[in-house]
């Protein structure tokens, strides 16, 4: 499987640029270094990665606990990109989990190992860290 996404930059750091994907879910979307460093309205790398480390760590914990024997009601999860100096030194995520009849301990299993071995998290070269609330 692979996922194609393109980015086209005209000029310096008063530039701009815009952020496409294969998908069409982002077709031509506008980018500053104002969005990235000033808090502008639109998006940026950070946000995306922190929507993607949020979407996947979701996938990944629901498929953990689903073998582990409960199929979770709901997950909804949160995640704060940090950057500092030019890296990305932090993915905190916070979730929320609705998944009846599941010990606690069990829980906790399954949180550490989607912390670990999500897709997106295996890539980043960053802390994680997870805060879990059982439902």
């Amino acid at each position: 499987m692979k996922r194609n996404a393109t980015a086209h930059w005209a000029g310096g750091k008063a530039g701009n640029g815009t952020l496409s994907t294969d998908s069409k879910v982002l077709s031509g979307i506008p980018y500053t270094f104002k969005m990235r460093f000033d808090n502008d309205p639109g998006t940026n790398p950070e946000e995306l990665i922190a929507a993607a480390h949020a979407g996947c760590f979701s996938m990944k914990l629901a498929i953990n606990l689903e073998k582990a024997g409960c199929v979770p009601e709901s997950i909804d999860t949160s995640c704060s990109i940090t950057i500092e100096g030019g890296t990305i030194t932090d993915s905190h995520i916070v979730t929320k989990v609705k998944v009846p009849g599941m010990k606690k301990t069990d829980f906790d299993e399954q949180v550490a190992d989607a912390e670990k071995n999500c897709p997106v998290s295996r890539v980043l070269n960053a802390r994680i860290t997870v805060d879990a609330q059982m439902l």
